[in-house]
């Protein structure tokens, strides 16, 4: 099943399938089943009630948003466990195209430009090769008696990076280079973000009894988290700091095409690279950050507000009373949220 989302980037997501993937997929054989998706949650609503029999394969041809959908969708299943097992694929036709741009990178390729990162995804939807991936379990907690729970594949952000992805979207218009003209505009006026963050390094994530599911959840159960109404557990680091310009957790190399967030992440590695930035940063330090972002070079920066680190799990409680979380690129509710990483539940169509 290929679901085309005919709004995304541009909104040239259904022209460059035609243009340029579907006579590579004939050429190779492959039959596929064209879906174009009409809504918000459409695709989501979809695979959550699909006959996952009659399908080899869901690829995605669109940006992030359109996969972070199906992933819910097939986690959100009775038989999830099962469902998840399908191979994923992605064709990028969004605008920020981060998953699509680590795959091209994970197979030991130079970075290219938007056309030839979809033919070199398109070729490796033809060869149909299956890695595993890790997704985390994003749980967010305004209500923390009835949590809500998402699981992600890509990222979680707060502050400086979630609102460029937000602010960005009314320069939607020009593609991929509305990052950067997002990124231009909140830095002219930067702002201070006031929370707590707290993580479980790598080497203490020892396993605890599972936080107790709703019984409405479906999914792993979360063997790292607490409640968020208690305490994070004494194994955790809380950070010191509480004034913050962005918190950055990654489980891929990429957050869009140009910017090379995590160089050391890898799909299934079973972590979550945290980068946060401290208050006190100035506008030609971040910018240069950022700058350095795209060739993968800016954690050997030596950037003294900047914070790298590998973890199994996080929790953020924002206390500004005004924010942006985004999950994959999609505003969530705003409020404390916590992530696990569960490695390798997912799988994926890649060269590795």
């Amino acid at each position: 099943m290929l679901l085309v989302n005919p709004h995304s980037g541009k909104g040239q997501a259904l022209s460059l399938f035609t243009g340029h993937v579907q006579r590579m997929l004939n050429e190779a054989g492959v039959p596929h089943t064209l879906v174009i998706t009409e809504r918000q949650n459409h695709a989501r609503e979809l695979v959550r009630e699909a006959d996952l029999s009659k399908w080899g394969a869901l690829v995605i041809m669109s940006g992030d948003g359109l996969l972070f959908e199906v992933v819910n969708g097939l986690m959100e299943r009775e038989d999830w466990e099962e469902a998840i097992q399908t191979p994923l694929g992605i064709l990028p036709g969004g605008s920020g195209n981060a998953l699509a741009a680590s795959i091209h990178h994970y197979s030991g390729a130079q970075p290219v430009s938007s056309e030839e990162l979809l033919v070199s995804c398109g070729f490796l939807l033809c060869k149909g090769l299956v890695s595993r991936m890790d997704l985390a379990s994003v749980h967010l907690g305004s209500s923390p008696s009835n949590p809500t729970r998402l699981f992600s594949f890509l990222s979680l952000a707060w502050g400086f990076v979630a609102d460029v992805d937000v602010e960005s979207e009314k320069y939607r218009h020009v593609g991929a280079a509305r990052f950067t003209m997002g990124t231009l505009v909140r830095l002219a006026s930067l702002r201070v973000y006031k929370g707590r963050l707290a993580y479980l390094p790598v080497d203490e994530a020892k396993k605890r009894e599972p936080m107790s599911a709703n019984a409405t959840l479906t999914g792993p159960p979360d063997s790292l988290l607490v409640p968020l109404d208690q305490p994070v557990p004494s194994d955790w680091v809380i950070v010191p700091e509480e004034d913050f310009v962005l918190m950055l957790a990654m489980y891929q190399s990429h957050l869009a095409k140009d910017l090379y967030a995590a160089p050391d992440s890898t799909l299934d590695d079973g972590l979550i690279h945290l980068i946060y930035v401290r208050a006190g940063i100035s506008r030609t330090a971040l910018l240069r950050l950022f700058l350095a972002m795209e060739k993968g070079t800016h954690l050997a920066n030596n950037c003294p507000h900047l914070v790298y680190t590998r973890v199994r799990a996080l929790r953020l409680e924002p206390y500004s009373s005004k924010g942006v979380i985004t999950v994959d690129g999609e505003v969530v509710e705003y409020g404390p949220v916590q992530a696990q990483v569960h490695g390798g539940i997912a799988r994926l169509i890649t060269r590795l």
